[in-house]
């Protein structure tokens, strides 16, 4: 997936390039959540969007701009282009805040709320969201696709051992592999829950974020390397904004298609977790440049955030 992913960003640009490796990343994600939706999973469905935003944000970005600082002393990027990415993902967490706001305050009159209602506002958010997301598409791929070019050091390689066609099919049958590896994945959730004890949110939010979020991760890592910080950039906060924007309503739809409806409402360490990781994005991708050790902040915000949901209780079905 990685290599296929960086012919096509050779040929067709970053921010094309960065945008396809996060679909057909996210489509492992997506594959895991169906299966878990259709096994009646939604509290790990849930747990997984947000853990795959948290991770992209900090576990994926901050090990690629680790590994990249190890090995140079900075790295730039196009900041014009980051900056227009998080304030979407911004736009995000503020509409995954909505419901879990509307749970809170209605709760406390008894004929206010209602789990249809609650159904409904989630459905109303989903498509803005949708909407939003085929927006962004057409802002970064067609009318404004010169802010999210690669810098100027940044040298555009040509690789002529592989063809357009031939990298697009090889992450098709990457996607159709781990969508089988999938499978096997999501039935085990119940035995390593029982096995070690550990929570619903804890399997949702970091093992099946990390593994869900395996291919993007490795190859920003190894773009990061060769110090493509574009691609690499372009790589985690896409797919961040992938899943919130496109994937996360996508599942919504799904849900209602297999009857078992599910509602945007996080659990308030869930929405907590995501607007720390926007926040600490919107500091750290202002000034186009990075090293080392806003690496390991990311990586430590990460940690801290894992620690919580690992001693987290088990949350109580309404």
């Amino acid at each position: 997936m990685g290599r296929a992913t960086e012919v096509l960003a050779a040929r067709m640009g970053e921010g094309a390039g960065g945008l396809l490796n996060a679909t057909f990343g996210n489509a492992a994600e997506l594959i895991i959540a169906v299966i878990a939706l259709s096994k009646g999973l939604s509290g790990v469905v849930k747990a997984s969007i947000a853990g795959s935003i948290i991770g992209n944000i900090l576990l994926v970005l901050g090990l690629s701009i680790l590994c990249g600082g190890t090995k140079y002393s900075e790295q730039r990027f196009n900041r014009t282009g980051a900056r227009t990415s998080t304030i979407s993902l911004s736009l995000a967490a503020i509409a995954l805040i909505i419901p879990t706001v509307f749970h809170m305050t209605a709760e406390r009159s008894p004929s206010g709320w209602s789990p249809i209602m609650e159904q409904r506002l989630s459905l109303a958010i989903a498509l803005v969201l949708f909407i939003t997301y085929f927006c962004v598409l057409g802002f970064s791929l067609k009318t404004h696709r010169h802010l999210f070019q690669g810098t100027e050091s940044e040298l555009e390689e040509k690789d002529a051992s592989w063809s357009r066609g031939k990298a697009i099919m090889v992450l098709l049958v990457a996607t159709g592999f781990v969508a089988l590896l999938s499978e096997f994945l999501v039935g085990t959730i119940e035995s390593i829950r029982a096995t070690f004890g550990i929570t619903e949110t804890f399997v949702g939010i970091i093992v099946v974020a990390i593994i869900g979020n395996a291919a993007e991760h490795s190859t920003a890592i190894l773009m990061a390397l060769k110090n493509k910080m574009d691609l690499s950039v372009g790589i985690a906060i896409g797919s961040s904004l992938q899943i919130a924007l496109f994937v996360a309503p996508l599942l919504l739809f799904v849900s209602y298609l297999l009857g078992k409806p599910m509602n945007l409402e996080f659990s308030r360490p869930e929405v907590f977790a995501v607007v720390a990781s926007v926040y600490i994005l919107f500091q750290i991708s202002g000034d186009g440049e990075t090293n080392w050790i806003e690496g390991v902040q990311l990586l430590s915000v990460y940690v801290i955030l894992g620690i919580l949901f690992f001693y987290l209780p088990e949350a109580v079905a309404h």
